[in-house]
């Protein structure tokens, strides 16, 4: 039983057999699968696939890279969003310093608190996109000391993963895991608690070795499980209940039952 605790199934790339690809889930392992927007028109979609399936739960939010029509009025639809039982986290949210064409860098910061000061407000735990701004991401959540979340798709040092722990958050490693140059993610999965970890695929993104290059959807968050297995000394079997066990317990999520 897995739980892909990141994937965008309102992406384009699954316009053409989406509600086929999600159908099959359940039945290659998939148990649970958390949606997470990246604006309002996201963060709808996200919400309305949470409530046709069944497994399927959203977070809403603004990604960093979407964030430029962002204004604080928009908060209103976010918190109303929030007061639904499938919606689960304020997310993607985050800080990207890698692309030149991306929202300036103040505005990103300026919505990152908002988002913030929303989950802070409602007890909510947050998804967070961290690209080439580990400083400032850093010194932003130190003033937000009473918010829970997860770094999603880690790429930092095992000094930051292990500073984010003690900071009582999640870190989550996708399919680049997987991949022989990822030597950073493997090192700091070997030292943050298990209790800490959650595995993801991205979708459509981030697909792992051996599909690396094609479209990514949560049935292939199974290698990524397998390798990190293999790098905690588990079991597959060990490893998906244990991610799938964290997974919950930080979104507040019921375990599904074993059948």
């Amino acid at each position: 039983m897995l739980f892909d605790t990141h994937a965008h199934y309102d992406a384009e790339q699954f316009d053409p057999d989406r509600h086929e690809v999600l159908a099959r889930l359940p039945e290659q392992g998939v148990s649970l699968v958390v949606n997470p927007g990246c604006d309002l028109a996201t963060s709808a979609a996200a919400v309305e696939l949470a409530h046709r399936y069944p497994f399927v739960y959203a977070a809403v939010g603004y990604h960093p890279e979407t964030c430029a029509p962002y204004r604080p009025s928009d908060l209103e639809q976010l918190r109303a969003w929030c007061r639904d039982d499938k919606v689960v986290a304020i997310g993607e949210i985050g800080l990207d310093y890698y692309w030149e064409e991306n929202p300036p860098r103040e505005h990103q910061k300026a919505v990152l608190r908002d988002h913030l000061a929303l989950a802070q407000e409602l007890d909510l735990p947050v998804i967070f996109h961290n690209r080439e701004a580990h400083g400032d991401t850093m010194d932003i959540l130190r003033q937000f000391p009473r918010v829970r979340g997860v770094m999603h798709c880690f790429s930092g040092s095992v000094e930051m993963a292990r500073e984010l722990v003690k900071m009582g958050w999640m870190i989550s490693f996708t399919g680049v895991l997987t991949y022989k140059n990822a030597r950073k993610s493997v090192e700091a999965a070997a030292a943050v608690p298990m209790e800490r970890l959650m595995i993801e695929t991205d979708s459509p993104y981030m697909a792992p070795v051996p599909h690396r290059g094609k479209r990514c959807d949560s049935s292939l968050v199974i290698h990524t499980c397998e390798t990190l297995a293999r790098i905690r000394g588990l079991t597959t079997e060990e490893c998906a209940r244990i991610t799938l066990e964290n997974g919950c317990r930080f979104f507040g999520i019921s375990a599904p039952e074993i059948s």
